[in-house]
């Protein structure tokens, strides 16, 4: 268990397709709700597969570990960022710490 009190052995990994408003929403300390693109499996195939898929409906994918695929997001459920940085198609990995710099990517 970590610091936050969550049972991490029964978190799903989702994957939800956003755009700035949502960022700056989890920057500002709210939550978000948008329609996640859910795995089939826990397998890596399935999971890449899901992360692509959120990535062809929005400018950045927040992939979340939440106890249910309808809770609303907020940074702390957050494990990561994608983002097509370069236009090429291939998603760069970022750390939830790093929403200052995926904020202004998207700026950009």
């Amino acid at each position: 268990m970590g610091g936050s009190g969550r049972n991490f052995d029964q978190l799903m990994r989702i994957y939800l397709p956003a755009g700035l408003d949502a960022l700056v929403q989890l920057h500002d300390g709210q939550s978000i709700s948008v329609p996640a693109v859910i795995p089939a499996s826990d397998d890596e195939l399935d999971e890449f597969d899901a992360l692509t898929a959120a990535g062809e409906q929005g400018d950045v994918v927040i992939a979340a570990d939440v106890d249910d695929a309808e809770t609303p997001v907020n940074l702390d459920h957050v494990a990561s960022f994608h983002v097509d940085a370069d236009d090429s198609g291939d998603m760069a990995w970022y750390a939830p710490q790093e929403l200052d710099e995926v904020i202004e990517l998207l700026r950009s």
